[in-house]
């Protein structure tokens, strides 16, 4: 230890630069230079490095390890390699395919998640669950709701209490190879058809029963969120008929439309993104007939062990600075006017991340009835078994 540090004397400027490069390049731990430097200065120094440390986000011990679920494809592993570097915390990522699934583990405890994205349609289920706690928004001084779009985001919030910020919104379509399929694709009529013809043994739908029956509803009609009995068998019919022409049921569909051992899939925004920009053939198409629109959120476990670090993670990802890497990365369209506005021309331009209107008007955002209706998953194990 140095003697300013054994004498409890203020640190000097040199001193603080020099601890503050030691922690940049591993040598100490976080405790150690706030115990060093006094956590009111280094605070103060901390909250000055742009989307890094802040004095109220950061107060509290990370830790050295925190956990995140979230969905395929959906991160730049370089966030998380920077925030790792910027706290001395690592971020283990574990991948769902469905909402269901995250709803499952939560109810079944110790999942170890400190932080999670469910969906809009799900928000107010965990809420009245006790699964998740209202955010205490002092320790995400980087968010700011002045700039988020209502439209997208107002799910978050419950009876006006905060329990989700938004991460990102978007919608669920068709991914398309035109070089394999040359049959003009516009709807999710057209989906089913041409899953059972020309692209037999091609075809992959989600491995989730919100879009799966979902978008089998709407391609015969009928509302993506319907629970009416009638419609629910009808979907079912449709999607046992289809199911032996199936190439897959996955939600981590990238890997078969990139080798070409499928040829289309359901997809949502993000992946039709990836998907067409390192392969142009792959068209992302939105239904006609409607769909889902959507929005994505983090949300704060009530279990979850690491709750400082889940705070820290949240707060990164909402400085506009880290979150413009996000989206330029993982290619869904953002929330918050701050990051649109540092979005370069060719994403904000590019017609699968922000589609015109028109293409949005007869979308729906899911409803929260469908996360908990037994009908539609008892359907949907009834397909997977088929």
């Amino acid at each position: 230890m140095t003697k300013w540090y054994r004498e409890n004397a203020p640190i000097s400027a040199e001193n603080l630069t020099d601890e503050w490069m030691r922690l940049k390049r591993g040598s100490v731990t976080r405790r150690h230079f706030l115990g060093v430097t006094g956590l009111g200065l280094a605070a103060a120094v901390l909250a000055r490095q742009p989307g890094l440390f802040n004095s109220t986000a950061y107060a509290e011990d990370l830790g050295t390890t925190m956990s995140l679920a979230t969905w395929p494809n959906y991160h730049d592993p370089a966030t998380f390699e920077a925030f790792t570097a910027a706290t001395g915390v690592a971020v283990e990522v574990n991948v769902f395919g469905s909402n269901e699934e995250m709803l499952a583990k939560l109810q079944a405890g110790g999942t170890g998640w400190d932080l999670f994205v469910p969906t809009n349609y799900t928000i107010s289920t965990y809420v009245k669950l006790g699964l998740i706690d209202p955010l205490d928004m002092a320790k995400v001084p980087a968010f700011s709701q002045a700039t988020e779009s209502a439209r997208f985001t107002s799910e978050g919030a419950i009876d006006g209490t905060t329990y989700a910020l938004p991460k990102n919104w978007g919608t669920t379509g068709m991914a398309v190879n035109t070089s394999k399929i040359k049959t003009k694709i516009t709807s999710w009529k057209d989906f089913f058809e041409v899953a059972m013809t020309e692209a037999d043994g091609r075809a992959m739908v989600h491995d989730y029963q919100l879009t799966t029956i979902g978008s089998a509803l709407v391609s015969l009609g009928y509302s993506f969120n319907s629970i009416k009995p009638e419609e629910l068998a009808k979907a079912e019919e449709l999607l046992i008929k289809v199911k032996p022409h199936l190439y897959g049921i996955n939600s981590d569909y990238q890997p078969g439309m990139r080798a070409t051992d499928a040829w289309m899939t359901m997809c949502w925004t993000n992946d039709g993104a990836q998907l067409n920009r390192d392969m142009p053939e792959i068209a992302y198409i939105l239904g006609t007939d409607g769909g889902e629109i959507w929005t994505d959120f983090y949300a704060i476990p009530k279990s979850a062990a690491n709750k400082p670090a889940g705070y820290a993670l949240l707060n990164y990802l909402m400085t506009p600075e880290n979150a413009v890497k996000e989206h330029i990365a993982n290619g869904a369209p953002t929330t918050d006017s701050r990051v649109l506005a540092l979005l370069p021309a060719d994403v904000t331009s590019n017609k699968i991340v922000y589609p015109d209107e028109a293409s949005l008007t007869k979308l729906e955002f899911g409803a929260a009835v469908t996360l908990t209706d037994p009908a539609r998953a008892e359907l949907m194990a009834r397909f997977k078994s088929a």
